[in-house]
């Protein structure tokens, strides 16, 4: 009977970018605006995106609302959960994941509350803002 075998290696693609702007709270604030700012901006031309073919238009317009509305959650998102991260391992007086899975909803929370969504929505971005930012940071330790 032949036997078959599988050889090579399966390994994951990273990219490992490392700034040193010589304080640890700029290294930290650089990381979470690339990090969720980037995750944010995805999400938003995700949205727009089934908007526009589920709408069956897109034009020169919708393009750049798209373009304006990336940059702003994005800028958004990072800078709230920056901040809601480290506030939170300031108060907790421990720096682990659980930080920013409590950073990530109270940003979530916090962003959707202030662009006048509803509870359902509210909840929803709380619990999204939570997975992607402890996501990120267990991705961290895997690799």
């Amino acid at each position: 009977m032949p036997s078959t075998r599988f050889l090579g290696s399966l390994s994951t693609p990273r990219v490992d970018i490392t700034i040193d702007t010589g304080n640890l709270f700029f290294n930290h604030a650089l990381e979470g605006f690339l990090k969720i700012g980037s995750v944010a901006a995805t999400r938003s031309i995700a949205e727009d995106s089934f908007k526009a073919i589920n709408g069956g238009k897109l034009s020169k317009h919708c393009l750049e609302r798209s373009l304006k509305k990336m940059c702003k959650e994005g800028a958004y998102w990072a800078g709230v959960y920056v901040g809601m991260e480290y506030g939170v391992g300031r108060i907790r007086g421990t720096w682990d994941w659980k930080n920013a899975m409590i950073g990530g909803a109270l940003t979530g929370a916090l962003v959707s509350a202030a662009t006048n969504n509803n509870k359902d929505q509210i909840v929803s971005d709380a619990l999204t803002g939570g997975a992607v930012a402890t996501a990120s940071v267990l991705l961290n330790y895997l690799t």
